[in-house]
């Protein structure tokens, strides 16, 4: 895990306890049902609507990326409060983010438009069964409510309550590399939704000097911008997490003519 693009991996060495978590994300991940949902979200946004992918690979990515961001924050044991609040264990703060990343976007098999509500319910039932083999009744609800409301919140219209909750709303975001924008861009098009969402070469979560985590992101031209201060910024702000998360946008093009060389949010 020296950078973002790599996945999580279970048999590393972690700033958190990471059993449960890897004994439930083995199970959710091989669960046939759970892998149906993940294939079938992605017809409504890409070829219905023809919007961009949020399917199986933006789950990956979502998924990996709030672990790592995760993993970052506990490095500099930044307080998480969702599990403590519910009297629950600090090895259930990962299961929270692993799950709710992997739930987040489920409700496009409903609609893309209110996809987030349509996840909550659909998730909510998901959840019962999931979560049965690890946990008794009243951690169950607790675990259930946590995830939820940390799905529910990767909405930029909700409130994130939880540490947990600002983890998910920052990680899905950071599924903006070429092509893979979270601003919906139309295909063939040119205006600034398509250019900008090819502007973005690379996204890595490293850690930081002046706040824990890094977010270093490397661009092609200057309407990666865009991006960055149209969607991440966005989702930054509000999310519980803005003094803890430092964004620089780095522009690669060569040249004298740049109009932007580097930001920092």
């Amino acid at each position: 895990m020296s950078n973002g693009t790599l996945p999580y991996d279970p048999e590393a060495d972690h700033s958190f306890p990471d059993e449960r978590l890897n004994e439930v994300l083995e199970a959710v991940l091989g669960d046939p049902e759970v892998r149906a949902y993940l294939e079938a979200q992605n017809v409504n946004p890409v070829t219905r609507k023809g919007y961009n992918d949020h399917g199986e690979k933006h789950i990956e990515i979502v998924r990996n990326r709030a672990l790592r961001l995760y993993e970052l924050l506990k490095r500099a044991d930044v307080p998480f409060n969702g599990a403590t609040d519910q009297g629950l264990q600090e090895a259930d703060e990962p299961v929270i983010v692993a799950l709710a990343a992997t739930l987040h976007d489920i409700g496009h098999v409903v609609h893309r438009d209110d996809h987030t509500y349509y996840s909550i319910i659909i998730a909510a039932d998901l959840l019962d069964r999931l979560l049965e083999p690890y946990y008794d009744i009243g951690e169950r609800v607790r675990m259930k409510g946590e995830i939820l409301h940390a799905i529910l919140c990767h909405h930029s219209a909700e409130e994130p309550l939880t540490t947990e909750a600002g983890v998910i709303r920052v990680a899905d975001a950071l599924d903006m590399e070429r092509g893979r924008s979270r601003i919906p861009y139309e295909r063939g098009g040119r205006g600034i939704n398509t250019i900008s969402s090819q502007a973005i070469d690379r996204v890595e979560l490293l850690e930081g000097d002046t706040k824990p985590v890094l977010v270093e992101i490397t661009m092609r031209n200057a309407a990666g911008v865009y991006q960055v201060d149209g969607l991440l910024k966005n989702k930054l702000e509000g999310s519980g997490l803005e003094e803890l998360v430092r964004i620089v946008a780095v522009n690669t093009t060569g040249g004298d003519d740049r109009l932007v060389e580097r930001i920092e949010l």
